[in-house]
């Protein structure tokens, strides 16, 4: 199934349509996650250009392909898209519920047990390291330790409302993760 959405022409194709054009050979299949998503976890065939590095550049130009593009949940890829057409391109397709869809439909993936972490968990498991240690250095040392709580949780909630974190960006610049 395709649908089309936007002023431009941001084509949507759900799992199954995906799974057909890849068995026909009529896809070029780009993953916009980043690096340690991609390692650990992405459909067959497809070619990594992360959102954060994302460089219409990179994307392989194949006139008797289509140019699909695919993340977790749909989110990054539409946001990818946006730069597509920014430098000119006319149509882009995006796989609807992303990676999530294509698991729910049962068809296969490639995984890697020994990839990173995903960069979402290890933003988790940073903030919450730095509200703890605020917190109790706040309770113990002094209570301006309580600042740096209160300032991670403020990051969290801007990321929260504007789609974009500045800690999964740093974190996505760390050398293990860009391999």
């Amino acid at each position: 199934m395709t649908t089309t959405t936007s002023a431009k022409n941001l084509q949507t194709i759900d799992a199954s349509t995906l799974k057909q054009w890849l068995e026909e050979e009529k896809v070029t299949l780009i993953d916009v996650r980043e690096s340690p998503e991609y390692r650990g976890e992405r459909i067959p065939d497809a070619q990594l250009v992360s959102l954060s590095n994302f460089d219409p550049q990179k994307i392989p130009q194949d006139s008797t392909k289509k140019v699909v593009l695919y993340c977790r949940t749909g989110n990054r890829s539409t946001q990818a898209a946006q730069k597509l057409f920014s430098q000119g391109y006319e149509e882009v397709t995006h796989l609807k519920d992303g990676l999530i869809a294509w698991k729910q439909a049962g068809y296969p993936t490639i995984v890697d047990k020994n990839a990173p972490i995903s960069l979402m968990r290890q933003v988790q498991i940073v903030a919450g390291f730095l509200v703890l240690t605020g917190t109790i250095l706040g309770a113990f040392v002094s209570p301006w330790f309580l600042l740096l709580s209160g300032f991670v949780g403020s990051g969290l909630m801007f990321a929260g409302i504007t789609n974009t974190c500045a800690l999964g960006m740093l974190l996505a610049k760390l050398p293990y993760n860009r391999q």
